[in-house]
């Protein structure tokens, strides 16, 4: 009797033990659960409590991993992209030769001829000089040493002087001077070297497929309706066939090589039109920012601070679009504020003028509309008045 007394006693003891390890074990469990939840808030807390985070900051934060990606994979299928720009023009060229051209000389006046020729050869000559310019000249690279350069502030990234208008690259991981973008086309960062070139292949290939978009609108309206024949005429060949034998089988209407004329013709109106509104819209946006001597990054940059200084009230609202800062009256009495403009302009015309290197009325002809090694002005280290330029910059006033 005493015996299982004590076995019961015995067995007891152990179910309170166990469910005391239980109950310890999971009170455990639950303080570690607080204690992450506590330090997670806590860190969550700490990251936002911060005063100057806005939604920009919380935007460019989320999009940190598209931008690591894009710079890690750019930077290989820069490559890929060329070869697709090379690939896809070679083969519009190829297109026009082979097809447009046999007809064009059986068909059109001797005036349309000597035109299309000129005109054609002419802007296919602009397209191919500006691109391999593009893609072989360095956009330009400040020195690593230091040198007696004035206002120069320092990268970063690269722990070397940066001059004015000069960016880092993260995909070339260097700094770049009057740094536009990096375009993968080009496999090459537009800078102050070759942005003349970037712009005018943009320009040119623009042109130029407009010009095919629109030279070629009949024939792709007559290629476009025979291939509708074609899809007709092999539908009603393969229900004829279905109810005769395989000898009786009429031959097909079409040969092979008028498919592939009509085909070639809707690919080439096609990609020329889709390359001129996408290429077109970019080209226009280029010509705005150098209209106001602005790059990419300067024209992000410039509005940050506008939006900045207004927010100070030291700006007022209007946009100038000279050089350095003016003055302008703002709507409460007796009030003078600063206007806000780029220091980098020239004026429209001026822009124009410097960034396609014309200093005399005659290299609108040997410097623009024919092909041009030329460099652009400055070294890109320092920013002082071109020779070109008719009017003085207004002096950079101090807030």
């Amino acid at each position: 009797m005493r015996s299982r007394q004590r076995m019961f006693a015995a067995v007891m003891r152990l179910l309170l033990k166990c469910l005391r390890l239980g109950r310890r074990r999971r009170f455990k469990l639950v303080r570690q659960v607080e204690q992450l939840w506590h330090y997670g808030h806590l860190c969550l807390r700490s990251l936002l409590y911060n005063s100057f985070t806005n939604g920009d900051v919380v935007l460019d934060s989320l999009f940190e991993p598209v931008y690591w990606l894009v710079d890690h994979v750019t930077r290989w299928f820069g490559v890929v992209f060329v070869a697709l720009v090379i690939g896809l023009t070679s083969s519009i060229v190829a297109i026009v030769y082979i097809c447009l051209l046999p007809l064009i000389l059986q068909t059109y006046t001797p005036a349309w001829i000597c035109w299309h020729l000129a005109y054609g050869h002419w802007n296919l000559i602009m397209i191919v000089f500006h691109y391999y310019m593009a893609i072989t000249t360095s956009p330009g690279h400040p020195p690593q040493a230091k040198n007696d350069l004035t206002g120069v502030s320092i990268c970063r990234k690269c722990i070397a002087p940066k001059p004015a208008r000069t960016h880092h690259c993260s995909i070339c991981n260097r700094c770049v001077l009057k740094m536009d973008h990096h375009c993968p086309w080009l496999n090459n960062c537009v800078g102050h070297y070759n942005h003349r070139y970037f712009f005018s292949f943009c320009l040119f290939m623009t042109m130029g497929c407009i010009y095919c978009s629109i030279s070629g609108w009949e024939m792709f309206r007559d290629a476009y309706a025979a291939i509708e024949r074609m899809k007709l005429l092999e539908k009603e060949r393969l229900q004829v066939a279905a109810n005769q034998t395989y000898y009786q089988t009429p031959p097909p209407t079409f040969s092979f090589r008028q498919r592939a004329f009509h085909k070639s013709v809707v690919y080439l109106w096609v990609l020329c039109s889709s390359v001129a509104l996408a290429l077109g819209a970019l080209t226009l946006w280029h010509a705005a920012l150098i209209t106001r001597g602005e790059t990419s990054i300067e024209r992000h940059i410039n509005r940050k601070e506008r939006q900045r200084l207004q927010k100070k009230g030291k700006v007022s609202r209007a946009h100038g679009t000279g050089a350095g800062w003016g003055r302008a009256r703002c709507d409460a009495p007796l009030s003078v504020l600063q206007v806000f403009r780029n220091p980098y302009s020239y004026g429209s015309w001026d822009n124009w003028k410097v960034f396609l290197g014309v200093d005399v009325p005659r290299h609108w002809l040997t410097r623009v509309l024919l092909p041009s090694p030329h460099l652009p002005h400055g070294t890109g280290l320092s920013w002082d008045l071109p020779p070109c330029v008719t009017e003085q910059r207004a002096p950079l006033l101090a807030i």
